[in-house]
């Protein structure tokens, strides 16, 4: 029986039925803008609706969020509302829902996946996954397992955070070329090498379809890969941390 697995970002909330046992959706996701304000009951109206265009699915739901989540508790919320910080999120969705809810944070999500099925398949050592978007989404394992929450796009990169000059709105918002963006990319990369010297960097979200445009130009230690499931690969890896695979 496929589990539903949801994506929520700072511009769009996405999901789809998942296979996990292929890492692969079963039908064609649907997504949503992700509303503004970005206030909880508002987010669960948007997840209902795309729960809605799945309506012969039924059982537990995994949720991506971009933030870190403990335990099903939201502690950070820098690309949404911040009415989401210290909110029991597992409690409220699944009361809402009316099914089974767990709340993951966002790259965790498409990390594990990517460590299944995609780029990451096999890896041992230590591996960074990054997911460029509306921030910089970051999910760390080493021998495979997942250190949670490292939320790395945080960190100062020349007096900045380091989502706000080099996730892939920034590069939009700042009209850059693919060239100079990835100059940012690339100082940050490096950054992030010195500080935990991985032997892959798997770079998600929707870039990683362009990977051509960008990777090209940026030359660092780790071997650099895009990621196979692309901007699927929080949902899929939502809907496989809820079943526990």
């Amino acid at each position: 029986m496929p589990v539903m697995g949801i994506d929520i970002g700072g511009t769009g909330i996405k999901g789809a039925p998942v296979d996990t046992d292929a890492g692969r959706l079963t039908r064609e996701r649907v997504r949503l803008l992700t509303p503004e304000p970005s206030e909880p009951q508002a987010v669960i109206g948007v997840v209902r609706d795309v729960l809605a265009e799945f309506a012969d699915t039924e059982g537990p739901v995994g949720i991506t969020f971009p933030g870190v989540v403990r335990d099903g508790i939201v502690r950070t919320a820098a690309n949404v509302d911040k009415s989401w910080i210290d909110l029991d999120a597992d409690a409220l969705f699944s009361a809402t829902l009316g099914r089974p809810v767990t709340m993951v944070n966002d790259a965790d999500a498409a990390g594990v996946a990517e460590m299944r099925f995609g780029a990451g398949a096999g890896q041992r050592g230590t591996v960074l996954m990054l997911t460029f978007g509306t921030g910089i989404g970051s999910a760390l394992f080493v021998d495979g397992r997942l250190v949670p929450n490292t939320e790395l796009g945080h960190l100062e990169l020349d007096g900045h955070e380091a989502e706000r000059r080099a996730s892939a709105v920034a590069r939009e918002t700042h009209d850059l070329s693919w060239e100079k963006w990835a100059a940012r990319v690339q100082d940050y990369l490096r950054y992030v090498e010195m500080l935990f010297s991985p032997s892959l960097i798997v770079i998600g979200g929707g870039i990683s379809k362009k990977p051509e445009k960008f990777l090209p130009f940026i030359k660092i230690r780790a071997d650099l890969v895009p990621a196979k499931l692309h901007n699927d690969a929080g949902i899929v890896g939502a809907a496989m941390l809820v079943t526990g695979d």
